[in-house]
């Protein structure tokens, strides 16, 4: 067996979401997966993206990134707005993510995401936090 690096167009997306499928098939999991990238655009410019995943009962946010230039103007709210909306009633009843302690603990905080865990790190920058938060028309148990 030879391990090594490679790029997605060598298939690996296809045997991903192959294997991941049959594997919750064969645990009689419902896997009810979804990928996504929502862009925010003006007049043709990226302003901001998010990206995730979405499988069994939670969504994943990946990544949120907001242009500098658009920081603190609501961009990012309306990215994790438009998450939200689009995967209530699909089945989905939470959507989790994790922040470094320099990127948005207190954004998340402010759109209602509830902290479940803090993982620490020698430096407080690094902390890593986890959130969660209930979709609407569903419960989790935390």
């Amino acid at each position: 067996m030879e391990i090594k690096l490679v790029s997605d167009d060598a298939g690996i997306s296809d045997f991903i979401n192959e294997e991941f499928s049959d594997y919750a098939t064969d645990c009689e999991v419902a896997l009810n997966y979804e990928e996504f990238c929502y862009a925010a655009e003006e007049d043709g410019k990226i302003l901001g993206v998010i990206t995730g995943r979405a499988y069994y009962n939670e969504v994943h946010i990946g990544d949120l990134i907001v242009s500098k230039e658009c920081r603190r103007v609501g961009v990012g709210r309306k990215l994790v707005a438009a998450v939200e909306k689009d995967f209530s009633g699909k089945g989905f009843i939470k959507i989790a993510l994790t922040t470094f302690g320099f990127q948005a603990p207190e954004f998340y905080k402010k759109l209602g995401y509830e902290l479940e865990f803090v993982r620490e790190d020698r430096d407080p920058k690094l902390n890593k936090y986890f959130y969660l938060k209930n979709i609407k028309g569903g419960s989790y148990v935390h």
